[in-house]
């Protein structure tokens, strides 16, 4: 069973993402600001991370960076879903590594679909 990290400060998007992501069949595991979300993934290693960008203590392409450039979280896809929709925060995110950009307000729906869509594919045996 899959492994999502949702990282983001607002409690209703964090609620909304938990009960429909648990709903689907994943394990979701939250964090309401940066800091959290990098110790979560550095000690779960979730199989994919959903990151708000702007949040308070450390922003979500803070994250990014950090988790890109460590070994061990480097390889987590990572769809950031955040209300920053101008075209110099897309291409920020593309360069850092997010395999998705998300704006809000989002479908649910669509999000559920971003995360099929990244997740890593079990190798061939």
């Amino acid at each position: 069973m899959p492994t999502i990290l949702v990282v983001d400060d607002e409690p209703d998007i964090l609620s909304l993402l938990q009960f429909k992501l648990k709903k689907e069949g994943y394990t979701v595991l939250t964090a309401a600001d940066g800091p959290t979300g990098l110790a979560a993934a550095q000690t779960h290693l979730p199989d994919v991370i959903v990151l708000d960008v702007m949040m308070p203590k450390m922003d979500g392409f803070e994250v990014l960076d950090s988790l890109k450039r460590r070994e061990n979280t480097g390889r987590i896809p990572v769809i950031m879903l955040t209300a920053k929709t101008q075209s110099t925060d897309i291409a920020r995110g593309a360069m850092s590594g997010a395999d998705l950009y998300i704006t809000k307000p989002f479908v649910p729906d669509d999000l559920v679909a971003a995360v099929r869509r990244v997740l890593p594919r079990p190798e061939a045996e």
